[in-house]
């Protein structure tokens, strides 16, 4: 087969669609196997948003469903595993094959503004469940007063309890339509509750969700068993009250690591199929590095993004595919509440090194800001951070985890995303008295000006030119009256700011800037910041510009500290 002639799957989680349509498509119906090996009523896997979640939903759907038409008329889904690992497997795992009623059921659509319309979003996701199985309103098993129920929750009249114990319900008419329990599938089922938190109506929401749950996965003896996909692992105590029979796949979970992105191999073959070999090592650069237990993978959506440009254009570069699509809320709060630990902890992980954290797997979502360790463990199992080291500290039994950036994409994401953050708060304050020191020519407040903004953000040690450059740039702008202007050409060279007033009855301003090793550098490599202005003549610009009066700025910077030089 020309595999280079597939169109990829970009965006498409339906597994019916993606074979029929003849999509590119990584294997992972092995899944099925697994899940039937390891047995268990209700399975709740965690992983990062774009990792295939859906689609595995979407496979067990369509492998194990006796699927029916409006009419009750059978459908054979075997044809859509043809070929495939599962079929390889052997015939216990076929067994399984089309035998089972399937409710599945997506919560996505309850990220709403208020309780209300996620209420009735989700509603309307259960309506519709309803309506594909409506073939059951034929069936003799089916007494009046459950046509009635039935119809009633189909049609939108019935009352909020009935919605509630709605999977309940429509479990057992399946069990007696088909004479077999029924398998539920839950997709996103955080999505909800992390939007409610957001919006101030998480307790509602969770009340809600926290019934169809219990009705539906704890008491429900038409259960056959329950797949559930989401992003964060929700404790039980919030929505899976007293439910024995759960089983938690985090990403410390070392069973189902493969199924959740792409392997090494994967990657190769794919780069293989589309003729692309000598591409292999930027996805490996940009896309590797999540450990799902003993599972390094590569980030999927990302993945296919990148080789779907390439084929456009062979020469297209990498970008962060996956940063348009998580939710940076929660993200962004990090960066509200860094305290100064916090600030030097991102600039480790941003130069590459690591920083260790106790492990929290059972948060609930208005838990999440009630310690940094708490939202570092979010960005941990949301994927922002890749598993190093996994200990348990003896003498008090909690485990602690080294966490680091996992790949160029995501440290990508923490040096645009998160610096842009921090710019945001450095600019939201007030820079009055740095504006008036500069015009003022008070060399000494403009040191305690700058150095206070530079505690409010973060600076790591391979961006150091140019986070000091955009840093000045931006704390410098605002000025009434005044422009900025970044690396202009000057007379032989290139100065780092000019400061023109509109007036040009005014003085301007020429601002060098230089990097010191240590403390002791500082005057030095400031006197040498004025000495490079008045050698490669910077102040030619200005004064051709028709300024007369033109003043120089020498700042030197060694971390979070400055030294400021005036010369007129």
């Amino acid at each position: 087969m020309d595999y280079k002639t597939l169109p990829l799957p970009v965006g498409v989680d339906d597994y019916e669609k993606l074979i029929t349509r003849g999509y590119y498509f990584i294997d992972k119906t092995l899944f099925i196997k697994e899940l039937l090996d390891k047995k268990g009523d209700v399975h709740l896997f965690t992983r990062p948003r774009r990792f295939g979640k859906t689609l595995s939903l979407s496979i067990l759907q369509y492998f194990f469903e006796d699927a029916r038409d409006r009419k009750g008329e059978k459908k054979d889904n075997r044809y859509l595993f043809e070929g495939k690992k599962i079929m390889q497997a052997g015939e216990m795992y076929l067994s399984y094959m089309g035998q089972y009623p399937v409710i599945s059921l997506s919560l996505k659509s309850g990220k709403q503004p208020d309780f209300r319309m996620a209420y009735a979003s989700l509603v309307d996701e259960i309506q519709k469940e309803y309506d594909r199985h409506i073939y059951v309103l034929q069936e003799e098993a089916m007494t009046p007063a459950k046509k009635e129920k039935y119809e009633s929750i189909m049609n939108g009249t019935a009352k909020g309890i009935d919605y509630s114990k709605a999977l309940e319900f429509l479990s057992k008419c399946l069990e007696m339509v088909h004479g077999k329990k029924a398998i539920i599938l839950i997709d996103e089922y955080d999505v909800p509750l992390e939007n409610a938190f957001m919006e101030g109506f998480y307790e509602e929401m969770i009340g809600f969700i926290r019934s169809l749950f219990e009705s539906a996965l704890k008491t429900n003896s038409s259960l056959e068993f329950a797949v559930i996909m989401g992003c964060l692992r929700i404790s039980k105590e919030s929505i899976f009250t007293g439910m024995n029979n759960l089983n938690i796949i985090s990403i410390l979970n070392n069973n189902f690591g493969e199924y959740f992105g792409f392997t090494d191999e994967e990657v190769r073959r794919i780069c293989y199929d589309y003729d692309m070999p000598g591409k292999y090592d930027v996805f490996k650069k940009w896309y590797k590095g999540y450990l799902f237990g003993n599972a390094n993978v590569y980030n999927p959506w990302s993945v296919i993004k990148l080789m779907y440009d390439l084929i456009g254009d062979v020469n297209c570069l990498p970008s962060s595919y996956w940063a348009n699509t998580s939710s940076n809320s929660i993200v962004r709060s990090l960066i509200e509440m860094a305290d100064e630990d916090t600030k030097k902890e991102i600039e480790a992980l941003i130069e590459g090194g690591t920083i260790t954290k106790p492990v929290h797997e059972n948060i609930t979502y208005d838990e999440i800001y009630k310690t940094m360790d708490n939202l570092w463990n979010f960005l941990f199992f949301t994927g922002y951070l890749k598993k190093g080291k996994l200990w348990m500290d003896e003498k008090t039994s909690r485990q602690y985890v080294e966490l680091t950036i996992p790949n160029a994409e995501v440290k990508y994401i923490f040096r645009t995303k998160v610096l842009s953050w921090f710019d945001e708060k450095v600019h939201a304050k007030d820079r009055t008295e740095l504006f008036q020191a500069v015009i003022s020519h008070d060399a000494e407040k403009m040191e305690e000006e700058i150095g206070e903004l530079l505690m409010e953000t973060i600076s790591f040690n391979d961006a150091y030119e140019s986070f000091y450059h955009g840093f000045l740039a931006g704390i410098l702008s605002g000025m009434k009256w005044y422009t900025v202007k970044s690396n202009r050409e000057g007379g032989r060279g290139r100065s780092d700011l000019f400061i023109k007033p509109v007036s040009r009855r005014k003085a301007a301003y020429v601002v060098e800037f230089k990097i010191a090793g240590n403390i002791r550098e500082l005057e030095k490599k400031a006197e040498e910041a004025i000495q490079q202005i008045e050698d490669r003549n910077y102040i030619k610009e200005i004064h051709d510009d028709g300024y007369e009066l033109v003043h120089k700025y020498g700042i030197a910077f060694m971390r979070k500290d400055c030294l400021v030089k005036f010369s007129e």
